[in-house]
């Protein structure tokens, strides 16, 4: 099959389908708008008020920043997609338990969104138009509409972001517009202070890191197609701007209406019908993104699968999952994220600019890749401990998994780095 149809799944991207930062940043801003960020800017804001949310809001994307500029850099100067980079420091096979660990990941974020937009719809649909619709045809039909997409590739997903982004940016700016509008002051969204809350600032920071802990992993799906090293960077702003700014334009009109349902906080401002559409062009852009990178991961795993049966076999076990009420578990599931993947992020790091010299050609892949799995696997046990506060190192489990992951094995590699200063 040509390239273009597999997505360059295995091979490098060729100039003909460079694109510009800006482009990469505009389908990056697009997750922000997504049905399950809109409602974790929600949930956090009136669980902790808007002063400690902000304060949550920052700290997270900080984190995910600084990780991202990393992790673009080595995608754009690779062209490798984040799977097979993945095969340069964990191995063929060893990747290949990293790949599906990432793809049933990814399949579950596809669940959880459009199980969250059927929900919405459907208690919704009974309650201002006394219609009662199937949130199992809702999720049915929405996925086939996202797998069309996706089948196409990433020039898809740009042509919706492009349209979407600032329709949706406008509508969720006129709603927060509204909603400060209805304020006698300021100070009243500041001053908020929950009645009664479960949550505190170090859990929210962990579910909101948790929530996009797979940007700084997969950021090379994305920066191989960008032009140049400047403007892959400049697509991390798609990340830094849009996904804090998404939580600030749910968090203001939940703390107003006290609701997290976005549907419900648009009834009270009589802006039913149009929440409908944004929430299915949110949706429908997001897991269209969910989805090519979870099909470009199994696709790794078994190089005779083509990228489009891989998709469509990805959007049907993403169904099942959304019918068998899979967001139940998000918080718990965004945890889980938080103790596996930062650590796979820095250990690839340190292999492509200290092991290769960021230099990777395609034959130099090993079977395995012994010292990447056990630092992997190690770092992931130690957190797992300060996950339970079992004992403390940084105090935020999700730095611990990054910082483990790079330090243990930069110590198993540390005779080949130093071999190599030496011979340079």
């Amino acid at each position: 099959m040509a390239e273009e149809g597999n997505q360059y799944t295995t091979t490098k991207v060729q100039p003909k389908d460079f694109v510009s930062g800006w482009v990469v940043g505009f389908i990056i801003a697009s997750t922000g708008l997504s049905v399950s960020t809109l409602f974790l800017g929600s949930e956090i804001a009136l669980n902790l008020g808007l002063k400690q949310a902000l304060i949550a809001f920052g700290i997270s994307t900080f984190v995910l920043t600084i990780m991202c500029t990393a992790t673009t850099l080595i995608g754009n100067r690779s062209r490798l997609s984040t799977y097979m980079i993945l095969h340069f420091s964990f191995g063929e096979y060893g990747a290949k338990i990293v790949n599906f660990i990432f793809g049933i990941t990814l399949i579950g974020w596809f669940a959880v969104a459009i199980e969250l937009l059927a929900i919405a719809i459907y208690d919704t649909s009974i309650s201002t138009f006394k219609i009662e619709v199937s949130k199992e045809l809702i999720i049915i039909v929405t996925s086939l509409f996202i797998t069309i997409t996706t089948v196409y590739g990433i020039r898809s997903i740009e042509k919706l972001a492009n349209i979407s982004i600032p329709i949706l940016t406008a509508f969720l700016g006129y709603v927060f517009y509204l909603s400060v509008e209805d304020l006698d002051s300021l100070s009243q969204l500041f001053n908020y202070v929950p009645n009664e809350s479960t949550m505190t600032l170090f859990e929210a920071t962990s579910i909101l890191v948790g929530a996009a802990i797979l940007f700084p992993v997969l950021m090379a799906d994305f920066s191989r197609f960008i032009k140049t090293d400047k403007q892959s960077l400049l697509s991390v702003l798609g990340l830094t701007i849009g996904t804090p700014l998404a939580y600030m334009l749910s968090a203001v009109p939940s703390i107003q209406t006290g609701e997290v349902d976005i549907i419900k906080i648009m009834e009270q401002y009589n802006l039913v019908i149009p929440a409908f559409i944004l929430l299915f062009i949110a949706t429908w852009s997001t897991n269209a993104t969910n989805l090519y990178s979870a099909s470009l991961t199994f696709s790794t795993i078994n190089k005779n699968w083509t990228f489009k049966k891989v998709a469509i076999v990805s959007s049907i076990l993403g169904t099942i999952l959304a019918l068998l009420g899979f967001a139940t578990y998000l918080f718990d599931f965004l945890e889980f994220l938080g103790i596996l993947a930062p650590s796979i992020s820095s250990i690839y790091f340190i292999h492509f600019f200290w092991i290769k010299n960021q230099k990777y050609n395609l034959e130099d892949i090993n079977k395995w890749e012994f010292p990447a799995l056990i630092s992997w696997v190690l770092s992931s046990i130690i957190t797992i401990f300060t996950y339970l506060e079992v004992f403390e190192l940084t105090k935020a489990y999700f730095i611990d998994s990054f910082l483990l992951g790079g330090l243990i094995y930069l110590i198993y590699m540390r005779k080949k780095i130093f071999k190599k200063n030496l011979d340079d």
